[in-house]
């Protein structure tokens, strides 16, 4: 954790609608995060994370944009899993075009990405697609160092892909109060699930890991705001043994 005297923490203003849908307003230009520089990276900590998680909007403008990429180096560089989470948040860009790029540029650091459906369709320039269709978008968007993809589905769950093989995962039925965090609870039970079992890449340990993230990110949904809502380990545990 840094501190900069030049600029405020950012803030998210969310507005709820129906079925726990949400709308995001931000102030920021600048705001403190967006000042991280290389120079601020800890180059020690980050090579000594197993998992070293990002997402698109530090890479909107410099200086946050280095030091991400920095940050990844020593990662990678340290053995860890880099994993990400393209979060599209058109609002914060100069432009849909420069969202697109940027976030594809990110992506192609990845061995890993989780990306939502919506998501999908911006990246790949198609719009929506039905489940037939993934695949392919899915395989359009590969690169070498690319080991798992998953595409979030809400309560339906998810789809995954691996150089290897595709398959999926179903979702948990909750009455949703505040969608806000639920993929940021995917991904971190996601994560957890892999991490349980030292990164392995066979299909028991992904689709375990993967209803491991679905869970959380249903328990994430039945609460309101996005970091109080996430839930305890215990807590997920409870969930998912019914």
């Amino acid at each position: 954790l840094r501190f900069s005297a030049e600029a405020r923490t950012a803030l998210a203003f969310v507005s709820l609608r129906g079925a726990g849908e949400r709308s995001f307003m931000f102030y920021r230009h600048p705001s403190a995060d967006m000042l991280w520089r290389p120079e601020d990276v800890d180059a020690g900590y980050a090579a000594s994370t197993r998992v070293f998680h990002y997402g698109s909007i530090s890479l909107i403008g410099e200086p946050s944009r280095s030091a991400t990429l920095a940050a990844l180096g020593h990662a990678r560089a340290g053995g860890a899993l880099i994993s990400y989470d393209p979060n599209l948040r058109l609002p914060l860009w100069p432009s849909a075009e420069a969202a697109r790029t940027e976030m594809l540029a990110g992506w192609q650091h990845a061995d890993l990405v989780k990306v939502s459906e919506e998501e999908l369709a911006f990246l790949s320039g198609e719009g929506q697609a039905d489940l037939r269709d993934f695949e392919r978008r899915a395989r359009k968007l590969w690169h070498d160092r690319l080991r798992l993809l998953v595409i979030t589905r809400g309560e339906a769950g998810c789809v995954y892909f691996t150089p290897e093989a595709a398959g999926a995962a179903p979702g948990f039925v909750v009455k949703p109060i505040d969608t806000t965090g639920a993929g940021d609870g995917f991904v971190a039970g996601l994560l957890a699930g892999l991490l349980d079992h030292a990164l392995a890449w066979d299909k028991a340990t992904i689709e375990g890991a993967l209803r491991l993230g679905n869970a959380v990110g249903a328990l994430t949904t039945t609460q309101r705001g996005a970091i109080p809502s996430l839930p305890t380990r215990a807590a997920v545990e409870r969930f998912m043994a019914g």
